[in-house]
Parts: C-alpha cells; sequence; structure tokens
C-alpha cells in the first residue's frame, strides 16, 4: 500500500508536501483548503468550502486505507469567526456519527485570500 496520498492541490508540488502521510495505523491529513479538481478554488461560503475540504480529507484517508470512521481528530481554521456555525454544520454532517476529537480556531488569513476555511484532521486505522 503507498504510504503518501497526493491530491490535486497546486501547492503540494511547489512545496514538496503530501496530502496525506500513512504510517502504521496512522494517518495525517495536511492542511486542506477549499480546492476544486481543476486545482482552483471553490466559489462559495464557509460551508461549501469546508464541503470541499471534508471531501478531500475523506478521499486521502480512504486513499490510503481508511474510513471516516478512523478520523479521531480535526483541526479546522477559519479567517472569520462568525463562520464557525456554517463549517461546524458541514463537520457534523460529516462526522455526526463518528465525534472526533475537534478544534477550531479563528486566524488572521490564510494562504489565498478566497479561501474562508482550512482544515487538518488525523485518523488511526482499527483493522
Amino acid at each position: 500500500m503507498n504510504d503518501r496520498y497526493r491530491s490535486a492541490s497546486p501547492y503540494e508540488a511547489l512545496v514538496g508536501f503530501s496530502r496525506a502521510v500513512r504510517r502504521g495505523s496512522m494517518i495525517v491529513v495536511s492542511g486542506t483548503a477549499p480546492i476544486a479538481p481543476d486545482g482552483e478554488t471553490v466559489e462559495g461560503d464557509a460551508y461549501d468550502q469546508a464541503t470541499r475540504c471534508f471531501e478531500i480529507i475523506l478521499e486521502a484517508v480512504e486513499g490510503l486505507g481508511g474510513s471516516r470512521e478512523d478520523v479521531v481528530r480535526t483541526r479546522m481554521f477559519v479567517v472569520d469567526a462568525a463562520d464557525w456555525e456554517a463549517v461546524s454544520r458541514a463537520h457534523g454532517e460529516v462526522f455526526g456519527e463518528v465525534f472526533p476529537a475537534a478544534t477550531m480556531v479563528a486566524v488572521t488569513e490564510l494562504l489565498d485570500p478566497n479561501w474562508k476555511v482550512e482544515i487538518e484532521a488525523d485518523a488511526i486505522v482499527t483493522e
């Protein structure tokens, strides 16, 4: 099984990182921005962008042999604290039955001024 997962993010090759890395039963997903399959930023509000981030995260976890149920921690970074409810709603739709540990932090800015949210996740695969 491959121990690294790459996505459509144009930053991966530029910066030299993987979307996710698996070591043993642990999968660590890098900060995930709302990037569409064409490499462009997803248009829309914080909910739309968070939904896309979670799609990318789950693709990476599944690509490395894990599942949604294996996600044990998420970290959400929002530019506008007022977006916490929209991002939380997206999180609940994905992880409402999993209940991972979760943190949400308001930050001054993200790399791209069009990004409203960026999300990280950790998973432990139980076989």
